[in-house]
């Protein structure tokens, strides 16, 4: 069983207050929102992205640093921010956009649903790649783990928080401004 964010319990296969009828009606739609919010920051359809989202959306990158011997976060917005950096940042990386394709490898570990199954915790494993847009080179870009929260309301599943929580802590020469 897991305890990660506000998911504390194995799920059950009643109908609850989220508005799903089953188990595999809950599931299916934690893991495809999941799967969509990588095939949308792909496919650079960040309008897209922010309809998956939660109103009351939170993003975070976070890591753990050796050399101060505590987490660190590098980005920190709401729903509000997300909006205000995905629109500008085809100004800022326009050159990752004409030289490179993002592309995020996915496995979901585990879901954990809340008492009244209005909010899965879901942990996933992430792999991102950056490849030359001419299909040259493809580079391995960062190892994470995303520790989501999905909000489960009126039989729709929406991202509320996401935690992108790195293993690596080098990005190469230019990092991403790209949220992963």
């Amino acid at each position: 069983m897991t305890t990660t964010g506000t998911a504390t319990r194995e799920p059950r296969g009643e109908p609850t207050g989220s508005g799903f009828e089953s188990l595999a009606e809950r599931e299916k739609a934690v893991r495809e929102l999941v799967a969509r919010t990588c095939l949308t920051m792909d496919a650079y359809d960040f309008a897209g992205y922010l309809d998956l989202c939660h109103p009351d959306f939170r993003y975070t990158i976070t890591t753990y640093s050796p050399e101060l011997r505590k987490d660190i976060t590098w980005l920190d917005h709401d729903f509000a921010g997300m909006e205000t950096l995905l629109e500008v940042l085809p100004l800022h990386a326009s050159d990752h956009f004409l030289r490179l394709v993002m592309s995020r490898h996915l496995g979901v570990y585990t879901v954990a649903y809340s008492e009244n199954d209005t909010r899965a915790a879901v942990v996933s494993g992430l792999q991102v790649f950056n490849t030359a847009r001419d299909g040259g080179v493809t580079e391995l870009l960062a190892v994470a783990k995303y520790h989501d929260v999905v909000a489960l309301e009126g039989g729709e599943a929406k991202l509320l928080v996401r935690e992108v929580r790195l293993d690596t802590r080098m990005l190469g020469e230019t990092g991403s401004l790209i949220p992963f």
